[in-house]
């Protein structure tokens, strides 16, 4: 009877743990990237020693004496991914996990608000933590963008154009076309065209800057309203003060013609390079999960990939806290990057919120409640027996 009370003890025991575990599921049932944790409960024997069977009076090598609570089980089910206004506040639409370098650990998690810090690197809020990037030799690595917070100024080479120039039209004009030189400064150009009137087919093209210089002329030819190849392109250098000779192509070969259309032309510029230095304005995330940083003079830059990490043994991470993980395994993680086999898709501007599921804790929670309502009522059961043993008297 003694022992039935310790069995009764152990289901006591090993409920209150269960109930622990509700407990902190149901507090983080708002808590970004937490993940259900199921508590699990093993059946205890003893070997050896013999005890009597009740029924039969024989001797068994083997008693049950009582439950032990095994290893909490995590649910790594995706919770509800809710969107958010931070460029690097990351979440992954699918399997796998962000990895998080800091000095010689590694933290993985699936989902949290990123921010550029002091230091350069791409860190979680309020941490020291690093998020990991692939660098060119492959392998994961924190990413330093103090290097990349300005866009070095980038000399315009070519201008491209397109459209339609009316062969009715007395002429065709493209105006503020900016052009840099190689430390940054701009001009401002416009394409005048004009029809040559002893060739039918044929315009000059004048080009100017901003203070009515003329940067040169050259006469572009069209066949049957298709732009002959020979003139297709023209060229126009300059020595601008203090920078390197600057020698832009003007290409009209990219689509540009000559059908009638009355007095209106529909010539524009499709591209045109260069650029003046530009700040750093934004660090965001772009599609395909690499580092993007975007400049305030319009350029873009991409940078490595975030890494993705991917285990063969889930089983193997626990828990530590602030959405993050440890992994305890011998088996190497793969690592790769975002929509790659074996991972989802990372995704920005968004967040993974909690995955617990309050109807499925509720119903647990009447489960362990009722649990340790019977293990209680063992112990007062054997503990009555007890008493009504201690009270019997031997006779004469």
């Amino acid at each position: 009877m003694l022992g039935s009370i310790y069995v009764g003890l152990s289901g006591m025991n090993a409920f209150s743990r269960g109930l622990q575990t509700i407990s902190n599921n149901v507090a983080n049932m708002n808590t970004l990237g937490f993940k259900t944790t199921r508590a699990s409960f093993t059946d205890s024997f003893n070997s050896g020693g013999g005890w009597l069977g009740s029924a039969s009076g024989l001797a068994y090598g083997q008693g049950g004496t009582g439950v032990r609570v095994g290893a909490p089980q995590i649910d790594f089910k995706q919770g509800e991914l809710r969107a958010s206004t931070g460029q690097l506040d990351l979440a992954i639409d699918g399997g796998g996990f962000l990895m998080l370098l800091e000095g010689s650990q590694t933290y993985y998690t699936r989902t949290g608000r990123f921010v550029v810090g002091d230091t350069g690197y791409i860190t979680l809020s309020d941490s020291e933590r690093r998020l990991a990037v692939i660098g060119a030799d492959g392998k994961p690595a924190a990413l330093d963008i103090d290097g990349d917070r300005v866009d070095p100024p980038a000399a315009s080479t070519r201008i491209v154009f397109s459209g339609n120039i009316s062969s009715t039209a007395t002429e065709a004009s493209v105006s503020s076309i900016n052009v840099y030189d190689s430390t940054g400064a701009k001009q401002v150009w416009q394409v005048k065209l004009t029809p040559v009137t002893s060739a039918t087919g044929q315009w000059t093209a004048t080009v100017t800057n901003q203070a009515g210089k003329t940067m040169g002329t050259s006469t572009i030819k069209f066949i049957g309203g298709v732009i002959d190849s020979t003139s297709a392109t023209m060229t126009i250098t300059d020595a601008p003060t203090g920078a390197d000779p600057l020698s832009v192509v003007l290409d009209f070969s990219k689509g540009v013609t000559s059908y009638s259309s009355g007095t209106v032309s529909s010539l524009r510029v499709d591209s045109v390079d260069g650029s003046a230095a530009g700040a750093l304005s934004e660090v965001g995330v772009d599609a395909d999960g690499k580092i993007k940083l975007t400049y305030d003079n319009g350029e873009t830059k991409l940078l490595g990939a975030v890494a993705m990490v991917d285990f063969r043994d889930p089983d193997k991470l626990k828990q530590i806290g602030d959405g993050l993980f440890e992994y305890a395994g011998s088996n190497a993680p793969y690592v790769t990057s975002s929509g790659a086999a074996g991972v989802g898709k990372l995704v920005s501007k968004q967040l993974e919120a909690s995955n617990v599921d309050l109807s499925a804790e509720f119903g647990e929670l009447i489960l362990i409640q009722r649990g340790f309502q019977a293990a209680s009522q063992v112990v007062s059961i054997s503990n009555d027996m007890i008493q009504q043993l201690f009270g019997v008297r031997g006779q004469g």
